[in-house]
């Protein structure tokens, strides 16, 4: 079972690549303070969690009830990411005063990055759902050694994230 817990925690690293979303963690909530980021850390890993677990307990039953299969979700789910990078390369940030500036401040924070997009697709995305249903069966200890892998880069993840302007 170590040995599985180990192959999976490997994978789920390749997978959620936490180092790799250091900048774009940083990116996402350049205009946030401290304590704003390391919230938004917290609630978008608690949510990953969520939605990681509601996938290795119920995933095939969703996608089965949709009619959608594993390869159509990752072509899915790689278009959204493409989407998403696309829009963060050509991002054009404004620093000067405008009339609209309480508005803009306003819409901003009704948006919330903690759900979308990092803690979907960025964090639980489509490779790392793929990764949990394919390894999960229903025997106790296959679902416990999925359980306790992408826990663990989960941990990793909120960890690099709460320091990352330590890190950075």
């Amino acid at each position: 079972m170590l040995v599985l817990i180990l192959k999976l925690t490997i994978s789920f690293f390749a997978v959620m690549n936490p180092l790799g979303n250091i900048p774009i963690f940083i990116t996402l909530t350049n205009d946030y303070s401290i304590q704003e980021r390391r919230h938004s850390a917290r609630k978008a890993v608690i949510i990953s969690f969520i939605i990681l677990t509601l996938f290795l307990l119920l995933g095939s039953f969703i996608f089965s009830a949709f009619g959608i299969t594993i390869h159509a979700f990752r072509v899915a789910g790689g278009i959204l990411i493409f989407g998403i990078a696309y829009s963060l390369l050509h991002a054009k940030p404004s620093n000067a005063q405008s009339p609209h500036s309480h508005e803009q401040k306003a819409a901003a924070s009704q948006n919330d990055i903690s759900i979308t997009p990092l803690a979907l697709p960025i964090m639980a995305g489509p490779g790392t759902i793929a990764t949990v249903m394919s390894h999960s069966s229903y025997s106790i200890a296959n679902l416990g050694s999925v359980l306790i892998s992408y826990t663990l880069i989960l941990g990793v993840t909120f960890i690099l994230f709460y320091y990352s302007t330590s890190i950075i």
